[in-house]
């Protein structure tokens, strides 16, 4: 498998190269050289494979030999142990349940495919890799567990202080061993500008082998584009299938896309997005304004310069024909709330808010559209625990290793938000 850099396509690298360094040097995000079409065969009968059996035949079309049948089955079959369920909401709403993963989030899919094949990359080499993640919510909690104790990896975590629940803080900041957190005085942005600078910074890449695993890394974004086929498997429809997908940086959207390039008979994707409405702004008025992001409910979509945007640039070089292919909705607070408590009345079904999202994005969809829309439901309600008991009214049971979290200790590194800072402290710790 060949991979290009956003920023120059004559930068070609291997899928090794691509994963383990996560960001080209010249600051642009990998892309595939080849996005292959799936077997019409496969594609029809989808029903016949299983979840990890679809992952496998993705990956096979994707990467071709470069990494031998065996021990790619065994990758998948380590990291894919989970379900992704496909749940009615109405007559022509749907949600993917995407939170059955040991963090309760859908990025478990991405982070412990990622752990896999990076440990497998680097197997026969001496050298630590230290993985540098930003986080805005639930990326932390799934990188962590995905990582913890990792042979040969370390992995350092920034997350905005305040800013993440209280649940999500201590799925990234109880585990020790390989697992450091670093609370940052800031918000997302900041944590992702640090993490961006270091992979910049001579001095750090003398010193460490970097990589990350926020969804820069083409290694989380492939494994998220397996959901959408078992989704798509067991929903089978006649008529027109819609994905809507609550979005922050862009990887669940952009594996999407991804997904339907390979051949997978989606008629569109929705953008659905909070306050931090930049892509939607881009689709409705040609101008993409990256703004400094506002704080929401919904925090893990906080997000106001996503990263992912370049690549769904590549995918779809026009506004035209991104238009054809994407739909944008964003919703405030109150919108969010308000879908929550009526969901649960209407449908008795407990939304997260960014489920919540996705939720609303499929209903004004339908409204102008006939199709079956399924909403990403991104993570457990658990998670965001307060505002979704204070919405629906009524109390959200705790899974039981959630409950025994909770007891545990926090341990974090404060830092300012200044590139420097981080620096030093990494210089001094490793």
């Amino acid at each position: 498998m060949k991979l290009y850099s956003t920023n120059n396509k004559n930068n070609i690298v291997d899928l090794r190269k691509a994963v383990l360094n996560s960001l080209a040097e010249d600051k642009g995000l990998y892309m595939p050289l080849d996005i292959p079409m799936l077997n019409d065969s496969f594609l029809t009968h989808l029903p016949q494979y299983s979840f990890q059996e679809i992952a496998f035949t993705i990956c096979t079309n994707l990467f071709k030999d470069y990494i031998p049948a065996n021990d790619l089955m065994e990758i998948i079959n380590r990291s894919m142990t989970f379900a992704a369920p496909v749940v009615n909401i109405t007559d022509k709403i749907a949600t993917l349940e995407l939170f059955h993963g040991p963090s309760l989030a859908f990025k478990d899919f991405g982070a412990r495919f990622m752990a896999q094949l990076m440990s497998y990359f680097n197997k026969e080499n001496n050298n630590e890799i230290t993985i540098l993640v930003a986080t805005s919510g639930d990326t932390g909690g799934a990188v962590a567990s995905g990582f913890y104790e990792a042979e040969g990896i370390n992995v350092v975590i920034l997350y905005p202080s305040g800013k993440v629940s209280d649940i999500q803080e201590k799925q990234l900041t109880t585990l020790g061993k390989n697992i450091t957190a670093c609370e940052i005085d800031g918000n997302f942005d900041d944590c992702q500008r640090i993490v961006k600078t270091a992979f910049l910074d001579q001095d750090l890449n003398q010193r460490f082998n970097l990589s990350s695993a926020n969804s820069i890394n083409i290694a989380r974004l492939i494994p998220q584009s397996f959901y959408y086929f078992e989704a798509y498997k067991q929903k089978r429809t006649d008529d027109n299938l819609v994905f809507a997908v609550p979005s922050g940086n862009f990887g669940n959207l952009t594996a999407g896309l991804l997904a339907k390039k390979m051949g997978l008979a989606i008629h569109k994707y929705i953008a659905a997005t909070n306050i931090n409405k930049v892509v939607p702004d881009y689709l409705d008025t040609g101008e993409y304004l990256p703004i400094h992001s506002k704080e929401t409910i919904a925090n893990a979509m906080d997000v106001g310069n996503p990263s992912n945007f370049v690549r769904m640039q590549e995918l779809y070089s026009t506004l035209e024909s991104m238009r054809e292919n994407i739909s944008g909705y964003w919703y405030d607070d109150n919108a969010i709330k308000d879908c929550m408590r009526k969901v649960f009345k209407d449908y008795s079904y407990i939304l997260d808010p960014h489920g919540a999202i996705g939720f609303m994005a499929a209903q004004s969809f339908l409204e102008n559209n006939n199709a079956e829309v399924i909403f990403l439901e991104t993570a457990h309600p658990c998670k965001f625990i307060e505002d979704v008991e204070n919405s629906i009214s009524t109390k959200v049971n705790l899974p039981d290793s959630i409950q025994q979290l909770l007891e545990k200790e926090k341990v974090s590194i404060k830092l300012n938000n200044n590139f420097q800072s981080f620096k030093s402290f990494l210089l001094s710790k490793y």
